[in-house]
């Protein structure tokens, strides 16, 4: 009886360090699968408070819950069931798909350079002073998280495609929950730093009250360098995904041009090749996606803006 208790309680104990492995395997494939898809989760952040801004205070959280809400609810409910399924039955699909999601991300950080440049971001943000109702904010900004969330999984499954389809799975709604909680979690965060500011500013100490002015002219500098971060991240990120995208498809030029460069950068400059190499890298990542994006903006100013602008004149 009792060596039959004591083999029970090895294997117990067995069962119980396998599960710790396979958690460990899961949390690492997920920390890799997040790292990657951290350009669109830089933009998403920076995207985000901007559908609260000019909102009363106390509606500012309620509203960032419901869209984050409906982030997790696409992330779970539509998009992981279908790169699963896709996963699964149509694999040679992936690369086409990804690279896809990386002409778009393009597409997206020049446009948003394009609008800088040319002054379009300050015409939005004027019609925009007629904020709609909180349904229709909420909806806009899931819609658009639908994309970006799109654009997250695809990458993180990519990461994870050689696991089992269990793993996948696993792996990808950890992906889901833990990057929709710290996105939103962040953007709660940003969105109440100038009421955070505001209430320590008004505090009698001397100190206190500093950090509150402090974190009331922060905010938009801020909200400036998030959206910076995020727009050089998208260009970084979708320029890689072309990169190594073309390659894998048997387009090899670009490929080895830019990984002969950073070889030749990592061997010539000794002690800090390391970086200097990856930074060489992801440098020429981020022009192929400034290239891509301003030949997809091209494209789409002569074409559907166009068109759009002769049906308003008629």
């Amino acid at each position: 009886m009792a060596g039959g208790l004591v083999a029970l309680l090895d294997d117990v104990a067995v069962l119980a360090k396998a599960a710790a492995a396979s958690l460990d395997d899961i949390g690492a494939a997920a920390g890799r699968a997040s790292v990657k898809a951290a350009g669109v989760v830089v933009d998403d952040t920076a995207v985000t408070p901007q559908y609260v801004h000019g909102l009363n205070a106390e509606r500012e959280l309620p509203i960032i819950r419901r869209i984050a809400l409906g982030s997790l609810r696409n992330k779970l409910l539509l998009i992981l069931p279908a790169i699963l399924l896709l996963s699964q039955f149509l694999d040679w699909l992936l690369t086409p798909i990804l690279m896809v999601g990386g002409a778009y991300l393009c597409y997206e950080g020049a446009e948003k350079i394009w609008h800088r440049l040319t002054g379009h971001a300050e015409e939005h943000a004027t019609v925009e002073d007629a904020l709609p109702d909180e349904k229709t904010i909420v909806s806009g900004a899931v819609r658009t998280d639908f994309i970006l969330s799109a654009e997250i999984m695809v990458i993180s499954l990519n990461e994870v495609a050689d696991e089992a389809f269990l793993s996948r799975a696993v792996i990808l709604a950890v992906v889901a929950v833990g990057i929709t909680v710290l996105v939103y979690g962040v953007v709660g965060l940003i969105v109440k730093m100038d009421d955070i500011g505001l209430n320590l500013a008004q505090r009698s100490g001397r100190a206190v009250a500093g950090i509150g002015r402090g974190l009331v002219k922060g905010m938009p500098k801020l909200l400036t360098a998030l959206t910076v971060v995020g727009t050089a991240a998208m260009l970084w990120v979708g320029g890689h995904i072309i990169l190594v995208g073309t390659d894998e498809l048997g387009f090899h030029p670009v490929y080895e041009f830019v990984h002969h460069l950073e070889e030749a950068v990592h061997d010539a400059t000794g002690a800090f090749g390391g970086v200097l190499g990856w930074l060489t890298n992801t440098v020429a990542s981020a022009v192929l996606g400034l290239v891509v994006g301003a030949l997809v903006v091209l494209v789409v100013n002569l074409t559907v803006h166009r068109r759009g602008a002769r049906a308003g004149a008629h």
